[in-house]
């Protein structure tokens, strides 16, 4: 069935799940709490594991390759079932790119309605396999189950040299903070499931989390080639939000960070979607473990305080740079068309560890 038919317009995905996309995601006081419990395996050849919260694991395979996996699944954050498979795709394909790496396969994961319209599913797979052919990915197989609540994702591979991986710590005194997408895609797909957000805000966020960070990487490569130690660390923003993201970054690196809430691009609508009070159950659980962690100054305004904390789906990087390198990071990554913003600066490590203003 091809896009646009009626019965595919008919159709509401939001509206069939408690959460949309990565607000769906388990609380990170939750998480941490467990990740900590568990007991670590030693293995020599495992160079990242999940010690620090990084986007993906990397396995060497030998002295000059190795292998970057990772798996991300969720909930329907657009009605729109084709754009849902790319967006998810987008979103697996992320913790990739932010790794350095190059993705080669794909596994697909999908939990399904036994009752759902399988023209439905055909859609959200077709534009999964869309995403992962733009991105040079080949779907390899994958797994189903049936389940009410509508789930949709992948298990990427990807291929990267050992010497070269960018990690979520590592950022350094003096760096430039760099963020390569526009914040506020939780807060529209909240509002979404109530039918209160414009088309065009929701056309806007759907072109946004489908588009992948292929672009925004290889820009980075290409400074860090020409300027070897420039990138001093990297992570994507996804489910804990900028703040979330951030917190991890600045304790694995130690060091403490200022944002400026001012410099942020915005999706359309998103502040209004904020001011409007939509927030997911993701954003107060990311307030309320990532709060003590953070200072805002009185100028900031609540909606703005909020979008910090909004889970992202298939969000942008978040890069510590060299800050003498920074123009050339924004220019760089202008000629491929990211929209790019400089948002804050690593300071030495102090308290609060995180202060916006």
């Amino acid at each position: 069935m091809p896009r646009g038919h009626p019965l595919l317009e008919q159709v509401k995905l939001t509206a069939t799940v408690k959460a949309a996309g990565c607000a769906a995601k388990l609380s990170p006081s939750v998480l941490d709490t467990v990740l900590r419990r568990l007991p670590q395996q030693i293995d020599n050849n495992v160079l990242v594991g999940f010690e620090t919260s990084d986007d993906a694991g990397v396995y060497r395979l030998s002295g000059g390759l190795a292998l970057v996996q990772t798996v991300d699944f969720f909930t329907p954050i657009v009605d729109d079932p084709f754009s849902f498979g790319q967006i998810a795709a987008a979103n697996a394909l992320s913790d990739v790119y932010a790794m350095g790496g190059r993705p080669i396969s794909a596994l697909s994961i999908v939990a399904f309605p036994e009752k759902g319209a399988l023209e439905v599913l055909e859609q959200i797979l077709r534009g999964g396999l869309a995403k992962m052919a733009e991105a040079g990915c080949t779907v390899i197989g994958g797994h189903s189950i049936r389940d009410d609540d509508m789930k949709f994702g992948y298990a990427v591979t990807g291929l990267i040299d050992p010497t070269r991986i960018w990690r979520n710590i590592g950022a350094q005194p003096g760096d430039a903070l760099l963020l390569t997408k526009p914040l506020g895609a939780g807060v529209i797909s909240t509002g979404l499931k109530q039918g209160r957000i414009p088309e065009a805000a929701v056309s806007a966020a759907t072109a946004s989390m489908s588009r992948l960070n292929r672009d925004a990487a290889e820009a980075l490569t290409e400074i860090d080639e020409r300027s070897p130690g420039t990138i001093h660390a990297v992570t994507d923003v996804t489910g804990f939000a900028l703040l979330g993201h951030a917190r991890e970054m600045a304790v694995g690196s130690g060091v403490s960070l200022e944002i400026d809430h001012a410099a942020i691009e915005y999706l359309p609508g998103a502040v209004a979607a904020s001011r409007e009070g939509f927030y997911s159950g993701g954003l107060r659980n990311n307030r309320q473990f990532i709060g003590d962690c953070v200072a805002f100054q009185p100028s900031v305004p609540e909606e703005f305080q909020n979008l910090l904390f909004d889970p992202q789906t298939s969000g942008g990087l978040l890069v510590a740079l060299e800050a003498a390198e920074a123009e050339a990071a924004l220019s760089a990554l202008a000629v491929r068309e990211v929209s790019a913003r400089l948002i804050g600066r690593v300071l030495q490590k102090r308290s609060p560890l995180m202060e916006v203003k």
